[in-house]
């Protein structure tokens, strides 16, 4: 009985003194940390992780040293060891977070040009998880290590180490894929977090990356989760690859009348007059001219792809609404003839005044010229002779 009240007067002596002292250095650290975001955070994250260690380290060796023999001494010191081997895995990964967030600190993603910064936080994000695995691994080994017929059994099982890599080899070669394509992706600069990306027709940015699983904030605020084997074995869109700054397009379609210069100067006067382009490229230009319209298509810039889609809109707008306003006339139109009946005109019918050539070499093809018969010849196919009578005849 002496014994015991022993051991419980050196535990709670020794988890008192660690107590105090902990929250003393825990003081003195949030003191210095009012001039260093370094003591602040360590402050802030390694204070439970640390107390537990010191409390823990402390009650063993009190039981250790001053704690005589008593009923389960063996199992008691022998929990305390397993806890000290956990609360140090603790402290060290909160030590790891710490620098962790440190390094995320120093770089900021909330500005326009933000690549680099992009491409530190995912890789720190990856190596946190990827940390915080090992050393739970780790510590799990190290505690199954202290039982000595755990230790007899791994030393019987070392032997069939190989069969039992295989095995699980091919049992998670899934997972196993995909913690590597995270890897992968996290140091081949691929995709990035915050990445614009455009995947299974869907547009969004890269939210979350892990070794498992990414996630895709969709532009309506739904979640895409594709594994990470998705990026490294199929296309995908990244408009944000080497930098902020995208290119995009708004089209309409106006009728051959409409004005193109005076649509151009409107252009630029829209995009002059919004904080959204980002003055590099402000171009209109006539890309078809089919089926009685023609369309115009704005090629503008902007820093980033929210702006840019913001922009896009706002040019079809003011363009719309300047053609409204200013050319009516120009609005497409539908042309048709709609006389009907015994009154219908005759068509028309084409007289070739005597005398008069055929349609000059400009209006054929594949007749009428050497180059013609020699084109006549080669799309017709090796399998027919084409003479340049029968070539005539065909058209």
């Amino acid at each position: 009985m002496t014994s015991l009240l022993a051991a419980l007067l050196a535990v709670v002596i020794a988890a008192g003194s660690a107590v105090v002292l902990v929250e003393a250095v825990h003081w003195v650290v949030k003191r210095l940390g009012r001039r260093s975001p370094l003591l602040t955070d360590l402050a802030a994250t390694a204070h439970k992780p640390f107390l537990a260690t010191v409390t823990v380290f402390a009650v063993q060796q009190a039981v250790r040293g001053f704690a005589g023999p008593f009923p389960g001494r063996a199992g008691v010191l022998h929990a305390l060891v397993l806890l000290v081997i956990a609360a140090i895995a603790w402290l060290v990964a909160a030590l790891l977070l710490v620098l962790e967030d440190v390094a995320l600190a120093r770089w900021r993603v909330d500005v326009p040009d933000n690549m680099k910064a992009r491409r530190v936080k995912t890789q720190v994000v990856m190596l946190r998880r990827v940390t915080v695995a090992g050393i739970v691994v780790l510590t799990a080994g190290v505690m199954l290590m202290t039982f000595p017929d755990v230790r007899a059994l791994g030393a019987s099982l070392l032997a069939s180490a190989g069969l039992i890599s295989v095995i699980a080899a091919l049992a998670a070669q899934s997972t196993l894929g995909n913690l590597i394509a995270g890897l992968q992706l996290a140091f081949s600069d691929a995709v990035r977090i915050d990445d614009v990306v455009v995947v299974e027709g869907e547009w969004g940015r890269i939210e979350e990356l892990t070794l498992t699983y990414v996630a895709v904030q969709i532009w309506d605020d739904r979640r895409l989760i594709l594994p990470t084997s998705y990026f490294t074995t199929k296309p995908f869109q990244n408009w944000t690859r080497t930098g902020s700054a995208v290119l995009g397009t708004a089209e309409i379609d106006v009728d051959w009348s409409a004005p193109v210069e005076p649509m151009r100067a409107e252009l630029r006067a829209v995009c002059e007059g919004t904080e959204l382009w980002d003055g590099r490229v402000c171009v209109l230009q006539v890309t078809e001219a089919t089926g009685g319209m023609i369309r115009l298509r704005a090629l503008v810039s902007a820093h980033d792809a929210g702006s840019l889609w913001d922009l896009r809109c706002l040019v079809r707008e003011r363009l719309v609404a300047w053609v409204f306003e200013h050319r009516r006339d120009s609005l497409p139109r539908l042309r048709a003839d709609v006389a009907q009946g015994e009154h219908a005109p005759a068509p028309a019918v084409a007289h070739r005044p005597a005398g008069e050539a055929e349609a000059g070499e400009d209006a054929r093809v594949f007749s009428g010229a050497g180059d013609g018969d020699e084109r006549a010849v080669a799309f017709s196919g090796p399998d027919e002779q084409i003479t340049p009578a029968a070539s005539g005849m065909r058209q």
